[in-house]
């Protein structure tokens, strides 16, 4: 058995949702996770179908993208994994998906803003978007400046990833991340979510404006911070 087991396992877990969630078709999307002690992470194959997938097949490779183990390929994207986690410290996990209403916000170049509760929930500022990848960007290493477009947002923006767990790269798609690969698909469920919903609302009221400060700011932190009160605690 291997010595990454339980970290494979996990992952394994965690990319099976994605289909179950209808967050990606066919061998789109990827979830990773990360063992810090050893160095590694453990991400889904590229191109394999999600229902020939197998717990076996999850590919190990070190933070430099060196393959440590696996038979496969690793995903084609896991050099933007691997570069957050090396910037993004205590993140566990990552999730790559190409669900359609986050993809739509992410092609039309827009950042999700906060019209209600739901949004509020779970962070209070819009879902970012990042700028378009120049071409030098494109012809060098793209996966790896993928990574770089989501650094250089929350850079330049001034973005805590601890905060807000989730981001569109412009014409690409959604990112997320969380304390461990489980965290990571369900903030991608979520943002799913809030794309769709508030793509619904600009379409009924196109001049709908973002939810009062106060009432974000009550949904949120009754699930956040040192006075939450929200679900049963420890």
């Amino acid at each position: 058995m291997s010595k990454y087991q339980y970290l494979k396992e996990q992952v394994y877990e965690a990319n099976m949702e994605i289909p179950k969630e209808e967050l990606a078709i066919v061998t789109f999307g990827n979830v990773s996770g990360v063992d810090r002690a050893e160095g590694v992470i453990a991400i889904k194959p590229s191109g394999v179908p999600y229902h020939r997938l197998k717990i076996e097949d999850i590919v190990i490779v070190d933070l430099d993208n060196v393959l440590v183990e696996g038979n496969m390929r690793p995903s084609s994207d896991t050099k933007t994994h691997t570069l957050l986690y090396r910037n993004f410290p205590s993140v566990g996990g990552v999730c790559h998906t190409h669900s359609t209403y986050a993809v739509a916000w992410a092609q039309a170049i827009k950042p999700i803003p906060n019209l209600g509760t739901t949004h509020a929930d779970h962070l209070i500022p819009s879902i970012p978007v990042t700028e378009v990848m120049s071409d030098e960007m494109i012809q060098r290493d793209y996966e790896h400046e993928t990574g770089n477009q989501i650094l250089d947002l929350f850079s330049k923006q001034g973005l805590s990833y601890e905060e807000i767990e989730m981001v569109l790269v412009a014409c690409h798609g959604p990112f997320t991340w969380g304390v461990d690969p489980a965290k990571a698909v369900y903030n991608s469920i979520v943002l799913e979510e809030i794309a769709k919903m508030a793509f619904l609302t600009l379409q009924i009221n196109p001049n709908a404006t973002a939810i009062k400060q106060s009432l974000c700011d009550k949904h949120y932190y009754r699930k956040h911070g040192k006075d939450a009160y929200y679900g049963q605690g420890c």
